[in-house]
């Protein structure tokens, strides 16, 4: 996959799993809610369950995800990534971390990189070959209640100037994420609000996803 292929898989609507939300017997099923909603990435995160949970939970979430031909991401672990044949991965800007990820998973992987509320974090991810970026949080997070805060005025910086698309999360709902995206966020992680009512999963997505449509922008 070249790198226009790569980044065009991350616009839209970028929806995060959370298992304080998303019960384990529910996870495909909400994830699938969300995709059919218009979600178009889907990062599996959950630092609570057993490797033989993960690779259980991340292999059918990677088989759903393709069955949809949604993009499928990692959190932080290149490992499970490759194990189920995920289309990449989401690290920390800890120096490293892009090389070995790109080293072990090959040219062809999505690597996501988080850069808070640095531009500076940003340009050593792109020098190091990332395909993209994320700052936040932009809003009071549940999630991270203790994430340091970014400025809107980053994605307009971030947008003229990097090559690559960027990712907005922290705190995101549906009254504020436009502000977003008309800043230069080419697309927005939700959470909380996309997976707290399991009943409008799929109807909150399809409002995010319009966001991103020409007529509304």
């Amino acid at each position: 996959m070249d790198k226009v292929l790569k980044q065009a898989k991350i616009q839209g609507l970028y929806a995060i799993t959370a298992p304080d939300l998303i019960s384990a017997d529910k996870l495909i099923d909400s994830i699938e809610q969300a995709i059919m909603g218009g979600a178009q990435i889907i990062q599996y995160r959950n630092k609570q369950a057993s490797p033989a949970q993960q690779y259980k939970e991340a292999k059918e979430l990677s088989q759903l995800c393709k069955k949809h031909s949604v993009c499928f991401i990692i959190n932080d672990d290149p490992q499970l990534a490759k194990a189920v044949v995920a289309d990449g991965v989401h690290v920390g800007k800890n120096d490293g971390q892009i090389a070995d990820a790109r080293q072990y998973l090959g040219e062809q992987a999505i690597i996501g990189v988080s850069c808070y509320n640095k531009l500076e974090n940003a340009r050593n991810a792109v020098t190091q070959g990332a395909d993209y970026v994320a700052f936040g949080r932009f809003f009071p997070s549940q999630t991270k209640p203790e994430a340091l805060p970014a400025e809107l005025s980053l994605l307009e910086q971030a947008s003229a100037e990097l090559s690559i698309p960027i990712v907005a999360i922290g705190g995101i709902k549906q009254d504020n994420a436009q502000q977003l995206i008309h800043r230069g966020a080419n697309a927005i992680a939700v959470i909380n609000d996309l997976f707290h009512d399991e009943q409008q999963i799929c109807t909150t997505a399809k409002i995010y996803q319009q966001f991103f449509s020409s007529d509304l922008l």
